[in-house]
């Protein structure tokens, strides 16, 4: 079974090292980032689904487990995050049913973590 706390830790450290080397281009995306999913007219946890489901559609660990800590940590709870997954296998289909299931499998480790 995949670990998605390892998974996000490992890519975190891969991403220092890129920072090293391009720190101005890393520092674009996370403005880029940071003003993407500020609070707006769509509230953190909707833009959050909205990048779960778009994850899913990817086929993007890293994106699976990244957005399910951050969902676990705005407070959705897995039925929210099941109706988004069924959006997201009906739009894509069998492929996007297998990482709905990643995406569910993601979210209860992060919040495992979080209880503990």
């Amino acid at each position: 079974m995949k670990s998605y706390p390892d998974i996000t830790k490992a890519i975190s450290a891969g991403l220092r090292e890129v920072r090293k080397d391009v720190p101005d281009a890393l520092a674009g995306f996370s403005q880029l980032t940071k003003e993407a999913m500020k609070e707006g007219a769509i509230d953190k946890k909707t833009k959050e689904f909205i990048a779960m489901a778009l994850g899913v559609a990817a086929r993007c660990d890293g994106c699976l487990g990244f957005h399910a800590e951050a969902l676990v940590k705005l407070g959705a709870t897995r039925q929210e995050l099941a109706e988004v997954l069924a959006v997201a296998v009906q739009m894509g289909g069998g492929p996007s049913l297998m990482y709905a299931a990643d995406a569910m499998t993601a979210f209860l480790q992060f919040e495992e973590l979080a209880k503990a």
